[in-house]
């Protein structure tokens, strides 16, 4: 006969044969599977129909392979065997996870969020693995083939399921006390015209990030001088820190500078509180474990934001 295709029929009716087998019992097979006797046995004919051969011989009292019946048998057997133990090692990793997480976030999101307790993370499942790729501009997670990713709650997408991962932010415009030594301190937005600015620039679109403030009046957007930008927040923390201008970048990824003296902030009353960074994947019926050990994990007691 042709080469056979299986399908999901097939296999029901090759599970059966295997059980009527083993069991050497038509009634103790059906028990075993949870079906009739009856129907047991009409699967096993329409197996042996299909075949054109006869796997077992058949008396009131016994049920027995026939010669064909224990060439297949032996084969299958060692077949479901492997089966049954990929369906095993998939349920204790449910219990144990172990595999690699990828995560897209921003680089001040890696600081805040993940890097403070990776240590701790790593001790409580010492088989998981974590990938995080950097990335300040705004990607498609699942396109790239992420597990998740990390955003400010503006910038998740309304299909996605969204945790929030830290409280609401706020940016500062800070400098070094050398560069202030020669400049005036800016009392409004308007007044960083006269100043020297280090700007981000978003890598896939080349825009700058906007210097926006909130005052009296409302929102205020300052077109700054921008004397260098860079899409690497990291870069434009160091330049600040060695006096080469103003930055503007969220207020706890430069709160021990501010704390050590080695930056100053200004126009703190301008600058108000915006969304937070959300962890957001797909709706998945069934999260892979390590995933799941990940979110649960460094989820803190935050409400959460089901978008879906």
């Amino acid at each position: 006969m042709g080469r056979m295709n299986m399908k999901g029929a097939e296999f029901a009716e090759l599970t059966a044969f295997v059980a009527v087998a083993t069991e050497r019992s038509f009634r103790r097979a059906a028990d075993k599977l949870g079906v009739s006797p009856s129907a047991i046995s009409h699967t096993i004919a329409a197996l042996e129909q299909r075949l054109g051969t006869r796997l077992l011989n058949r008396t009131t009292r016994s049920v027995a392979p026939t010669e064909a019946g224990l060439a297949l048998v032996e084969r299958l057997r060692f077949a479901m065997a492997e089966m049954d133990e990929a369906v095993r090692a998939v349920e204790a990793s449910q219990d144990a996870p172990k595999g690699l997480v990828r995560i897209n976030l921003p680089r001040i999101a890696a600081h805040l969020v993940i890097i403070p307790r990776l240590t701790a993370f790593f001790q409580a499942y010492p088989n998981v693995r974590i990938e995080l790729v950097i990335d300040d501009s705004i990607t498609d997670v699942v396109a790239r083939g992420f597990d998740a990713g990390i955003r400010s709650g503006d910038w998740v997408h309304q299909d996605m399921v969204a945790i929030r991962m830290t409280p609401d932010l706020r940016m500062a415009v800070v400098g070094a006390p050398d560069y202030l030594a020669t400049r005036t301190m800016p009392a409004t937005p308007h007044d960083l015209r006269g100043h020297d600015c280090l700007t981000y620039r978003w890598s896939d679109t080349g825009a700058l990030f906007r210097w926006r403030f909130t005052g009296p009046e409302g929102e205020v957007d300052v077109d700054v001088v921008s004397v260098m930008t860079a899409n690497d927040t990291d870069m434009l923390l160091a330049a600040a820190l060695r006096g080469a201008g103003l930055a503007f970048v969220p207020e706890s990824f430069v709160a021990a500078h501010l704390q050590r003296g080695e930056l100053v902030r200004m126009l703190d009353a301008w600058c108000k509180p915006f969304g937070g960074f959300y962890l957001y994947y797909p709706s998945r019926t069934y999260m892979p474990a390590p995933l799941r050990a990940f979110i649960d994990f460094f989820k803190p007691d935050l409400p959460s934001m089901a978008t879906v």
